[in-house]
């Protein structure tokens, strides 16, 4: 075969080739179909993956204890803002936490957003010689509360709110509360400085008693003592108890807590002792008195003796006074009364009777009328009533004379 005929053969060979390439070669609306179909295929294979891993991750979890869930942090809630912040330098605020440690002599910038705003602070800057020391301005959105110069007995609760105003009305909006308790530490004072050498606690049956040995520094290790005796009280949590804030709290107070105790505070080598308290127990009534009373006679005639009797039954060594209020106080009549008390048993229970008795002797026309008993003990007093009568003396008729 000669050259030329070669040429004309491979150019057909070509021409073929080149037409089957062209028939199996997908158009475009294939090759989208196509591409969809497999990115169906990798989702589904993903998600189909992404389960298994979680079950399998779940069987690392105790029993009972919740799967975690993943939050997305786009969708996460911000935190509520408090509406007290503090100004640490110019420009600069610090939202204020549970408690906040100052030195001494620092000042106090305190920020509280809100169109009506009220403060509350320690009872020591409201004495006239502290106002040049605290400074209250108002603005349109907050107000701005300053102390400069501060000291150790500036050491307490700073709070705020704000009021909700709609047209006339206004009401404490206590969803819009801020406080903090401020030390404010001083080396020279280790407890909130008071007035007082001596304080006196009465103390209540079933009611707490607060020993208020409050310190400027929530690091100083506080005990409490007794001085008479001396030794140093247990405190063991339950029967007594100590807050950084407030100070020692008798939960259940008895006779036996009754004397003169006092707080000692010691920090970096220093030690100080706070106002001693004189703790006085007293027996405290659970209720007020509920007396009765009984008067020997409903009814009277001039010159007649009778009595009133007031009667209270109650828990054993709790006094009781009473009080007689009857018609002959108008006219200045005294009292003639006698009061005592025994134990006896009511109920299956010992309980304590008191009893107030109002003598009226040779009684008159003022006599008549309403007789009323107070009965009061610490809880409270309770009034009971009964009414005497006077029965008129009947005359008979004369007889007319004869003729």
């Amino acid at each position: 075969m000669n050259s030329k005929a070669m040429a004309v053969l491979s150019c057909c060979l070509l021409l073929i080739v080149w037409a089957e390439c062209q028939q199996e070669k997908p158009s475009k609306a294939t090759a989208k179909k196509v591409t969809k179909e497999l990115k169906a295929k990798e989702n589904k294979f993903s998600r189909a993956a992404g389960k298994k891993v979680q079950q399998g991750a779940s069987t690392f979890l105790k029993k009972g204890q919740a799967k975690p869930t993943t939050t997305i942090p786009s969708q996460r809630q911000p935190s509520p803002l408090s509406i007290l912040t503090r100004a640490v330098s110019k420009g600069q605020f610090q939202k204020v936490t549970d408690t906040l440690t100052l030195r001494a002599g620092e000042t106090l910038d305190l920020r509280c957003k809100g169109k009506s705003v009220k403060w509350r602070y320690p009872p020591y800057l409201e004495d006239d010689d502290t106002e040049y020391r605290l400074r209250i301005k108002y603005f349109e959105k907050h107000s701005q509360l300053i102390v400069v110069n501060t000291t150790a007995a500036d050491t307490g609760e700073y709070s705020c709110w704000s009021f909700q105003c709609y047209d006339s009305e206004c009401r404490d909006g206590e969803d819009k509360l801020g406080k903090t308790y401020i030390f404010f530490t001083d080396p020279l004072e280790l407890f909130v400085p008071t007035e007082n050498y001596y304080e006196v606690i009465q103390m209540r049956t079933n009611h707490p008693a607060l020993l208020p040995c409050q310190v400027t520094n929530p690091l100083a290790k506080v005990t409490l003592h007794r001085e008479f005796p001396p030794e140093k009280v247990v405190v063991d949590g339950i029967d007594i108890s100590y807050d950084v804030k407030r100070g020692f709290m008798i939960h259940r107070p008895r006779p036996s807590h009754a004397g003169s105790l006092f707080c000692m505070a010691n920090m970096d080598g220093v030690r100080q002792i706070s106002t001693k308290y004189m703790l006085i127990y007293v027996n405290y009534p659970s209720s007020v008195p509920k007396p009765a009373i009984r008067a020997s006679t409903a009814s009277f005639h001039i010159g007649d003796n009778f009595n009133v009797t007031c009667t209270v039954f109650g828990e054993p060594e709790i006094a009781v006074d009473f009080t007689w209020e009857y018609p002959g106080q108008q006219i200045g009549r005294p009292p003639y009364v006698r009061e005592h008390t025994d134990l006896v048993r009511q109920g299956g229970q010992v309980q304590q009777e008191s009893k107030s008795i109002l003598y009226i002797d040779e009684a008159r026309t003022v006599d008549d009328g309403l007789y009323s008993c107070i009965a009061e003990n610490l809880q409270g007093s309770t009034t009971v009533s009964t009414r005497v009568h006077l029965i008129q003396a009947t005359l008979a008729p004369r007889k007319a004379k004869s003729g």
